[in-house]
């Protein structure tokens, strides 16, 4: 069986994406569409302006929607007036939690499946820190702390290499970067039940928060904190691989995430660690990630495994995103 896939927006990061599909052999990418259209030809694959056209054109099994999220709803509509059965939608999801609800039920109404590309989940890394602290290698869960350290947001000219929208944000570290790991933690340790959040800008040229620390509470009883500054780096050859580093605590011992990608394992009571997970070696992004959560959704869709990220779930995600800005608004915890 082969997928017929078409895509939507051919800006910076639509290079993993359009570079994943290429290398999916069970994929034929069938067209690229942007409003400019040179840089849809520029990907190689059947270029478009208006997104209806495309799909009317090409008819795909999938559309991947690599758009910012106030464009997002329109592409929805059209891909469900389209009959397109499946749906990616990059991340953040909508402009609001009210018109991510909209397009979820609008879609769950059509009988079209909305999946949330939220890749971070899929670095080797977590996945292999989530096998490790399901098979009891460290014992019980207790405690968790990501330290994020991307190491872009200094001087006057922060992210205008690479991401110049960021420095409008109203809202940068936590809607833009720490949603990833939001999801991440509610993906190792189960769904948050407080959180409590302070949050603060260091770089006065920006419009949003790009320091802090948020606390977790999971209902597997597990503390988790995300301690966040895009003004500090970490020790790694590329900063954006793991964009920081990662201690995961049990009551038989520790994993330890460096900013190489690897994984050691230090028993309680020991000194010694034991390389777990050797350094990721890919040089694209995240461990290539985005790969491998499109590799999930071929899969899931040509067998039997159920769907990661769907659109209804990631509704939850949102959620706890709004009650970490209200806490940092109230300086009070709140309860999910």
């Amino acid at each position: 069986m082969s997928l017929r896939v078409a895509c939507v927006g051919a800006g910076f990061f639509s290079q993993f994406h359009i570079g994943s599909w290429k290398r999916l052999a069970q994929v034929d990418l069938v067209g690229v569409c942007d409003v400019d259209v040179g840089r849809a030809k520029a990907t190689g694959a059947p270029a478009f302006d208006e997104l209806s056209k495309m799909l009317a054109t090409v008819q795909p099994d999938v559309l991947d929607i690599i758009l910012p999220p106030q464009a997002q709803a329109a592409a929805i509509h059209v891909a469900i007036a389209a009959n397109v059965s499946t749906v990616i939608c990059q991340k953040p999801f909508c402009v609001s939690m009210a018109q991510a609800q909209e397009m979820t039920v609008a879609a769950k109404n059509a009988g079209v499946t909305l999946i949330i590309h939220e890749n971070f989940r899929f670095q080797p890394w977590y996945r292999f820190i989530k096998a490790r602290l399901d098979d009891g290698r460290i014992g019980r869960v207790l405690q968790a702390t990501f330290r994020l350290r991307p190491g872009d947001g200094q001087g006057p000219d922060a992210y205008l290499d690479r991401q110049p929208y960021f420095r409008e944000m109203p809202r940068l570290l936590i809607h833009e970067t720490g949603v990833h790991y939001i999801d991440v933690f509610r993906y190792l340790f189960g769904a948050a039940t407080h959180v409590y959040a302070d949050l603060h800008r260091e770089n006065p040229v920006i419009a949003g928060e790009d320091a802090g620390i948020v606390h977790f509470q999971h209902e597997t009883g597990v503390r988790a904190v995300l301690d966040g500054n895009r003004c500090l780096d970490h020790a790694a050859d590329n900063t954006r691989r793991t964009m920081g580093e990662g201690l995961f605590e049990g009551t038989k011992g520790t994993l330890r995430l460096t900013g190489d990608g690897a994984v050691s394992f230090r028993a309680f009571g020991e000194t010694k660690e034991q390389v777990l997970l050797e350094p990721d070696t890919h040089e694209g992004f995240g461990g290539d990630c985005t790969h491998a959560l499109q590799e999930h959704v071929v899969a899931a869709m040509t067998g039997d495994l159920l769907i990661e990220n769907l659109a209804e779930d990631y509704l939850n995600i949102i959620a706890i995103e709004q009650a970490i800005y209200l806490s940092a608004q109230t300086h009070q915890r709140v309860e999910l």
